[in-house]
């Protein structure tokens, strides 16, 4: 199988439990795949080591600098790069579609939108506004970057336009709800910092922030949940839906609240 003129860069810290997933995934079908790890202490180098990846260890200090650390001091070298989570695979029409699509792109696309389709507890969350999630992830090298965010960063062009592909990439973690909890606690921590900071957001986020603390979350959740039939996802649905719509965003409001008391 001739291999496509891609380079993936992955960015990894304890990952033994999914990395070798992901790399059996793609590696009869991506030409190089960097390794940029955050000094793990798990089996994920010795991994990554069989499947021939070129590794890197950089200081992890947020996922959008440690990405464009990558964009900017990794010698890559072919011009389209995809970037992937070690919890992330490709199906095999998406990958199919991406080695076509490469074949003849128009000169003002520099990049490609893909579908994440996310699991949670082995059940694919169809409902609540959770899918299809548009991200930009397969881009030409030097025409686009991480935002520079703490939290809900994303990568953007700075030139030219995108398109969207057809199939889906999936995004399913398979660590238990514990880390889940653990996690979107941290998470909440530097959401928190970032609309202290008045950093809101773009469109529905921006107006979230507008409405009342606390009955903003409940409003979510069910907008989510009822409206958005994220009921129609089963008990892992209203898991995931209550957790994520829910306790997460109630839990970003908690933290703003108790930091406006301490400084009044």
């Amino acid at each position: 199988m001739k291999k496509s003129l891609i380079s993936v860069i992955i960015l990894t810290y304890n990952e033994e439990i999914h990395i070798e997933r992901l790399l059996e995934n793609i590696a009869d079908w991506a030409d190089e795949v960097f390794i940029v790890d955050s000094f793990s202490t798990d089996k994920t180098l010795e991994i990554a080591k069989k499947y021939g990846c070129k590794i890197f260890q950089h200081k992890f200090e947020n996922q959008a600098q440690q990405f464009n650390w990558a964009l900017d001091n990794l010698k890559i070298k072919n011009d389209w790069i995809l970037r992937l989570d070690a919890d992330e695979y490709l199906t095999s029409e998406l990958k199919d579609e991406i080695t076509e699509k490469l074949k003849n792109i128009p000169k003002n696309i520099n990049g490609f939108y893909i579908k994440r389709r996310v699991y949670f507890m082995g059940r694919w969350i169809k409902h609540g506004a959770y899918y299809p999630i548009w991200l930009l992830r397969l881009f030409k090298k030097g025409k686009a970057r991480s935002e520079q965010k703490t939290m809900d960063e994303h990568i953007v062009l700075l030139e030219g336009e995108a398109e969207k592909l057809k199939n889906d990439f999936i995004d399913d973690n398979k660590k238990n709800l514990e880390w889940w909890i653990a996690k979107h606690n941290n998470y909440s921590t530097r959401e928190t910092a970032d609309v202290l900071g008045g950093d809101y957001g773009q469109g529905k986020k921006k107006f979230y922030y507008r409405l009342p603390l606390f009955f903003r979350a409940c409003a979510y959740f069910c907008y989510r949940y009822f409206i958005r039939l994220g009921f129609l996802d089963g008990k892992e649905g209203l898991i995931f839906h209550f957790l994520h719509a829910f306790w997460y965003r109630f839990l970003i409001d908690a933290k703003i609240y108790e930091y406006k008391n301490k400084n009044q």
